[in-house]
């Protein structure tokens, strides 16, 4: 018989919402920045939903759970897990208790994402001791998925080899600490072999520290009588801490050896008035020539770039002054040392000509290693051909140390020549990241002062003012020691589990046997993954590819069977969405053939219901109606939040989901077809009680729509058609319309069950917001709701003068209301002070505030009913676009379970002042 999982039927949504956005706001500590990768899935995210799929449900086992409180109370207790699941401290540190609470509920199978992509899945599976087999198309995923989780399965609890690590103090080498520490020593070997070579080129100033140099490119100026070199950069600034401002400021100066007789020099100010107010350049616009006001526009830049005319100029030098930075102009000497031959490039290939994400190219940077300066791309021919150097002292130190040879790593081994093999797969792990992070399209960043990597975004950017970081520093952003402490601390972090495999394969064709699949696909032309990670490829081929040849067997990253919706690539939109969608069905049929039918399978999708694809289709109902057409049936969706509940510009835009989670069962063949009006009559039934259920549960208003989808489409998909009154199936997108109707109408219906001045406020506000409206139509409404304009004036509902009408808005309510004192108190004064206590003090005194309403005589309003109306007037304030309003509610509904935990905490009195007594001291 089939269980229905967790997953299926309830979660703790806030919770894992909470834990998720605090992760994303967590820029260093965790387990899977191993390397970068693309919309990584948090990785709390990923833990909870593993989870809910894998555990049982109470009420699928009535002999142990034969009541419904029974039932409850055991799913409150699995919740409470889940919740302590994703907390930080349980993913970096996880206790003993809870893996001795989870260890019974957990089944012994196997997990598989067969887009395994930045590994989140299958390391949220490791972290909980499940064993996975993913796999992903992408030898670059695979590559840092094995980094994540096949390989340190391997290595567990060993003991160093390198003679330094092995005789140092530690002695509980448990968990990867012992791995962590030879990877640390060999790179620190690799790092003094490399400062041999390269410590001329990177000299210090003024006796501190480099850290960076901030270079700029330079066309000429396109008038004739000009033709000075122009500096194209972004920004003067360099540091705009108050109090520390530091700005580039160009001068013209004579230079008898260019045409022109002139060139820029740079100089350095703190004085925020010296900044230029022009000369910034725009990869849309262009800029102006500073010498002569010409206009040099972005076409005549492109045009000097593809002729291999385009320059670059030193503008500052920034050096590490212990407890600032320090700028300073450009000197000869650091010119000079820059001025290194172009050395043979290590590695080659054309970089993608898809102008959407990638702008070098436009300017005639047309090769990966055409994204390094000379000295740049010396050093990364030395970083990289160190490695194989350093895996060889791996490998005799390992032996020497009484390790058995055995396999390579690639052969499945765990002896001396795999550990060897691991070794050098982190540290080029460390120099792919050291290419991110040290090329010429890496920027300074003011705010922070730090140098920053070239994939700060889905795309490859063409950088004007270029920070090239000092890879020698000690540990300083852009760094080789920086990049290698990447690599080592999420791997002490780590606590693997269970047995791992990747393995790279076309998802339509991956082992999926018996598996248990949770995975997240590529959504539409979102990520251009295979072009992106082409950058990384070339490197770890150049380095790794004798030691992994059939993962490194084709000259760039494969194209062929990406299921990416690439208009460049396929020769236009519609064609790329047509076998976007041909193979996304096909994935999921041969998923359907293969998945383990105990379990339901998850899948993360991140495309909005209202990013369209043609045809009145958006990307959403499309997804769904591929599923449909697959014989899936679905069965839920769970908002998941990676961004602040509390950003404006989310609200009103459906911005905020950043990723919904489906679960899908599969769907009978023999599944019956029934009538439009049966299919309504049931989505109308099953949204009412589930609403209620959503709410109360904590799902934010924000998502609410998003939420209440699965349940709406769990009942469209359930049969094998739902026919409309000409006798046609019903479309997707057609069944999400109902299911939005029907949704506003059970909120809507929501309204008979406030008090009387509430449902007046309601209507009120449906019609002016908290602007002022006429009497007389006030008066109408009023009497309507057996109320009265006067009484709720007397009760603080609303204003009324001059013949016109208007609700008092929070912060217009007075200060000092007691909600004890006040004769008659309803939903909305509670929901509006509330709200006021909220915005003006925070959580603590909005507990205070309803603690006294739950403590008046008559027992003042049920919290569920506030809560209630906070989601209704979302609804309205979103669908009217009044979006700060739509923000005040939903920040009081995601904030009401810390709120109800305020007010329902007995407060203590404060303890009387004891007297010192000084007689007593013996």
């Amino acid at each position: 018989m089939q269980k229905r999982k967790l997953i299926e039927v309830a979660l703790p949504l806030e919770a894992i919402n909470r834990a998720s956005l605090a992760e994303k706001n967590r820029k260093v500590g965790k387990p899977q920045n191993l390397h970068h990768w693309w919309s990584r899935k948090p990785i709390t995210a990923a833990r909870a939903m593993l989870l809910a799929q894998l555990i049982d449900d109470p009420s699928s086992d009535p002999d142990r759970f034969p009541t419904e409180g029974a039932v409850r109370a055991e799913r409150e207790r699995l919740h409470q897990l889940i919740a302590q699941a994703v907390e930080w401290d349980e993913v970096t540190k996880p206790s003993s208790a809870l893996k001795t609470a989870l260890r019974p509920l957990l089944p012994d199978v196997t997990v598989t994402d067969p887009f395994v992509g930045g590994g989140s899945i299958p390391l949220a599976a490791a972290q909980l001791g499940v064993n996975s087999c993913s796999s992903d198309l992408n030898p670059v995923a695979v590559l840092l998925t094995k980094a994540l989780v096949e390989v340190p399965s391997r290595f567990v609890d060993y003991k160093p080899v390198h003679p330094d690590s092995a005789a140092a103090q530690l002695t509980d080498w448990n968990g990867l600490h012992g791995l962590a520490a030879d990877i640390e020593a060999y790179g620190r070997w690799m790092h003094s072999q490399a400062a041999e070579h390269l410590r001329p080129l990177f000299p210090a100033v003024d006796g501190y520290p480099t850290l960076a140099w901030v270079w700029a490119r330079t066309a000429a100026c396109r008038n004739p009588v000009c033709r000075i070199d122009v500096p194209l950069v972004s920004k003067w600034w360099l540091a705009k801490k108050a109090g520390r401002e530091a700005i580039v400021v160009p001068q013209i100066v004579t230079d008898p050896s260019h045409i022109s007789g002139l060139r820029f020099s740079f100089s350095i100010s703190h004085d925020v008035r010296d900044i230029p107010k022009s000369g910034i350049m725009s990869g849309r616009t262009g800029t102006e020539c500073l010498s002569c006001g010409a206009p040099v526009p972005v076409g005549h830049v492109r045009n000097e770039g593809l002729a291999g005319r385009m320059g670059m100029t030193l503008i500052a030098i920034v050096a590490d002054g212990g407890s600032k930075r320090l700028y300073y102009a450009p000197t000869d000497e650091h010119v000079a040392a820059a001025n290194v031959a172009r050395p043979v490039a290590p590695v080659s290939g054309d970089i993608s000509s898809n102008p959407r994400w990638f702008s070098p190219p436009l300017y005639g940077l047309t090769d990966f290693s055409d994204l390094f300066t000379n000295r740049q791309l010396k050093a990364m021919a030395i970083f990289s051909g160190l490695i194989a150097d350093a895996r060889q002292m791996a490998l005799k130190d390992a032996l020497r140390a009484g390790m058995g040879r055995g396999e390579t790593l690639v052969r499945g081994g765990s002896g001396a020549e795999a550990y060897a093999d691991a070794i050098g797969l982190y540290l080029a792990l460390a120099v792919s990241r050291l290419a991110d992070w040290s090329n010429n399209q890496c920027k300074w960043e003011a705010n922070g002062e730090v140098s920053q990597h070239l994939y700060t975004a889905q795309a490859m950017d063409m950088a004007w003012d270029i920070s090239e970081a000092n890879v020698l520093g000690d540990g300083n952003s852009g760094s080789f020691l920086a990049c290698l402490k990447s690599i080592i601390n999420p791997l002490r972090l780590a606590r693997p589990g269970g047995e791992h495999r990747v393995r790279q394969f076309d998802a339509r064709h991956a082992p999926l046997a018996n598996c248990v699949v949770a995975t997240d696909p590529p959504y539409f032309d979102n990520i251009d993954y295979s072009d992106l990670s082409d950058f990384f490829y070339v490197w770890q081929r150049h380095i790794l590819g004798q030691f992994f040849p059939d993962l490194f067997r084709t000259m760039l990253v494969p194209k062929v069977g990406e299921l990416v919706a690439n208009a460049h690539r396929c020769g236009g939109s519609e064609l790329a969405s047509r076998e976007f969608l041909k193979g996304f069905v096909e994935v999921f049929g041969h998923i359907r053939e293969n998945v383990s039918p105990e379990f339901p399978i998850v899948v993360y999708y991140a495309s909005k219901q209202a990013e369209s694809v043609g045809g009145g289709n958006s990307r959403w109902s499309t997804i769904l109606q591929a599923m449909v057409d697959a014989n899936w049936q679905v069965v839920r969706t769970w908002p998941i939040r990676t961004e602040n509940v509390s950003r404006r510009v989310a609200i009103g835009n459906n911005s905020m989901t950043t990723s919904t989670v489906l679960v899908l069962r599969p769907r009978g063949v023999d599944a019956p077809r029934v009538s439009f009006s049966t299919f309504l009559d049931e989505l109308r039934t099953s949204l009412s009680r589930m609403v209620s259920e959503l709410q109360s549960g904590g799902v934010a208003p924000v998502d609410l729509q998003q939420a209440a989808i699965g349940p709406g489409m769990a009942v469209f998909s359930q049969y094998g058609a739902v026919l409309e009154a000409d006798g046609s199936p019903m479309t997707v997108s057609s069944a999400l319309v109902r299911i939005n109707e029907a949704l506003d109408e059970v909120i809507n219906e929501e309204e008979g069950d406030f008090d009387a001045p509430t449902r007046f406020a309601i209507q009120w506000y449906r019609y002016n917001g908290y602007t002022a409206g006429p009497f007389g139509d006030a008066d109408d409404i009023a009497r309507g709701r057996n109320t009265s304009v006067d009484t709720m004036e007397r009760e603080g509902l609303l204003i009324k003068r001059a013949g016109r009408v208007e609700l008092l808005s929070p912060i217009k309510l007075p200060e000092g209301y007691d909600a004890v004192d006040d004769p008659q108190i309803s939903q909305w004064e509670v929901l509006h002070h509330s709200i006021r206590a909220l915005e003006s003090e925070g959580i603590t005194t909005t507990g205070r505030f309803l603690q006294r309403v739950m403590s008046r005589a008559d027992g003042g309003v049920d919290p569920e009913m506030v809560r209630e109306l906070a989601h209704l007037l979302f609804r309205i304030a979103e669908d009217k676009r009044w979006t700060k309003d739509a923000l005040s509610f939903n920040t009081l509904v995601t904030s009401w379970p810390e709120i109800l935990k305020v007010a329902r905490t007995v407060r203590k009195p404060a303890p009387a002042q004891a007297a010192f007594d000084f007689e007593d001291d013996e």
